[in-house]
């Protein structure tokens, strides 16, 4: 385990993940929350999981969400978009559909803002919710993110185009020191 508390713990993903995050990927379901379109194969997939899984290289990783006391995946974490120039990186998560309600994916956050903040002393975490996830929004909220932007008609759904609001949360234990 990479990091845990008594509910949960996050680890990397392993190609024996594979056939669980093939279904994740490919339930339409969410597509419009993780900004896919089109199906994932099985193949590609593998492929993803034994790359290196080097966040600085890939400026991505993808945690597993294990309950502590099962060892049983029930989500994921994504970090993304890392940039350690800018000492940002930007997250998403997804709790399988069964486990969804139960503060998991609270629990899964924390730890990971926690490793973020912590170990690799990032000023600014971001996510990007659409304005209908009112779950998504109330679970940033929770863990400390603000609302600080709003994109005015950027998601096309079968309904019309909706907005997709921007939170951010930001490390008050960073210290920069300027060398004159």
């Amino acid at each position: 385990m990479f990091i845990k508390n008594d509910t949960i713990a996050l680890r990397c993903a392993e190609p024996e993940d594979a056939k669980q995050i093939y279904a994740w990927e490919n339930d339409r379901d969410i597509w419009r929350v993780s900004g896919t379109h089109a199906p994932y194969s099985r193949f590609q997939i593998e492929q993803f999981l034994l790359s290196d899984n080097d966040l600085a290289a890939n400026k991505q990783l993808r945690l597993m969400i294990d309950l502590t006391e099962t060892g049983q995946s029930i989500g994921c974490i994504d970090i993304f978009d890392y940039d350690a120039l800018n000492s940002r990186a930007g997250l998403g998560i997804l709790i399988d559909k069964a486990f969804r309600r139960q503060g998991y994916a609270k629990a899964a956050l924390a730890l990971c803002v926690e490793y973020l903040f912590h170990d690799l002393m990032l000023h600014q975490v971001y996510c990007s919710i659409d304005e209908t996830n009112t779950e998504s929004q109330q679970l940033f909220l929770s863990q400390g993110f603000a609302l600080c932007g709003r994109r005015k008609g950027w998601i096309k759904t079968p309904e019309g185009f909706i907005d997709e609001l921007e939170y951010q949360k930001m490390n008050k234990k960073v210290v920069i020191l300027l060398v004159l």
